[in-house]
């Protein structure tokens, strides 16, 4: 099926006169909670907005408010927080086949704790706060499954910190290798080291001992 997308260029200004076909992953992504119908597939690809952006591109920075939640078609995002003394904390990546938001701010309005940002070339498919509502209420069964979305991504903030919490360095880094595979030969080893709470150092040392 081809139907009109809208697109954001990289000014923020919006067109609408490039067809695109509904994208598989994304659509696959939906129906792992939720079976759409034809009219269904039109109306949410109608209000997806797709978006190109170049490496260590911030789309969402810490303070602002949280407005959009995004879909990896192709390259990575990450979540982070930076502290008082300028260390970044990387609570999660995106890469293909992942959804990235600030929960809390996207719900709430209230600004945001993390930054959002590209560690590649990458490609989204996003949709706004109005248009998730416009979802709710065109389409219910999307509560469904923005509902299933927001408890996995509770789910898996907490399973985090009880790792930092409880798990060695070792055990992370295992976990870190199946939640994410093939992403360590993609991004920077600071950035996998930020991820499990341990020094890039310390990750050199830990990978040769494995």
């Amino acid at each position: 099926m081809i139907i009109p997308s809208r697109e954001i260029t990289a000014s923020g200004g919006i067109f609408f006169n490039k067809q695109l076909k509904m994208n598989e992953s994304i659509l696959k992504n939906f129906e792992r909670h939720i079976s759409l119908d034809a009219s269904e597939i039109e109306y949410v690809q109608s209000l997806l907005l797709s978006k190109k952006v170049k490496k260590n591109t911030v789309l969402l920075q810490t303070g602002d408010i949280s407005r959009y939640i995004y879909f990896v078609e192709k390259g990575c995002l990450r979540m982070y927080n930076t502290d008082d003394k300028g260390q970044q904390h990387i609570v999660t990546f995106a890469p293909e086949g992942w959804w990235s938001v600030d929960l809390s701010s996207f719900y709430t309005g209230g600004p945001a704790f993390y930054t959002i940002d590209a560690l590649e070339d990458t490609e989204v498919l996003f949709l706004s706060n109005e248009s998730v509502e416009l979802l709710y209420e065109k389409v219910p069964k999307f509560e469904r499954f923005f509902r299933i979305f927001f408890a996995n991504g509770l789910v898996l903030y907490q399973r985090r910190m009880t790792a930092l919490i409880s798990q060695s360095a070792e055990e992370r880094y295992f976990q870190f290798q199946k939640r994410y595979p093939g992403l360590e030969q993609r991004i920077a080893q600071k950035h996998i080291a930020s991820y499990l709470g341990i020094t890039p150092v310390f990750l050199s040392m830990l990978r040769k001992r494995l």
